[in-house]
């Protein structure tokens, strides 16, 4: 989908607190707390950066996300995630591509959700999908 908007930034600055839902396009940099979820459309080339002193409390979907700051909810990004050495998690990490540098913490679960190609997988010998059965 074209970008018909341009390159939007929205900062959400140091010692502000935004308390409810946001949804995004463009780039998003949290230098102060959100309480609630951060979500970006799926179709777009969605950025969110939470750098040191940053907080969200909430679940995050943005397809880009470099965390630097702290994360209390599960993020879910469906192209790169970067977990600088200043990024704690507390909570599932779901991601496609991901870059972890020294000192970065997660306490939760690390969830690849790269595509797996079916079709090239190779079958177990032996196994059938279907059961036949002859009754004589």
């Amino acid at each position: 989908m074209a970008n018909t908007g341009g390159n939007n930034t929205t900062l959400i600055a140091r010692h502000t607190e935004v308390t409810g839902d946001l949804h995004f396009r463009g780039n998003l940099v949290i230098e102060g707390r959100v309480n609630g979820n951060v979500c970006a459309h799926s179709d777009s080339d969605a950025r969110l950066q939470i750098v040191d002193g940053g907080v969200i409390e909430g679940e995050i979907r943005v397809p880009n996300v470099v965390v630097n700051g702290n994360v209390k909810g599960d993020v879910h990004a469906s192209g790169h995630l970067e977990l600088a050495s200043k990024a704690v998690v507390e909570g599932n990490v779901h991601y496609k591509l991901i870059e972890m540098v020294k000192g970065a913490q997660v306490n939760g679960s690390l969830v690849s959700n790269v595509e797996i190609d079916t079709a090239s997988e190779p079958r177990m010998i032996g196994y059938s999908e279907t059961v036949e059965a002859d009754a004589e």
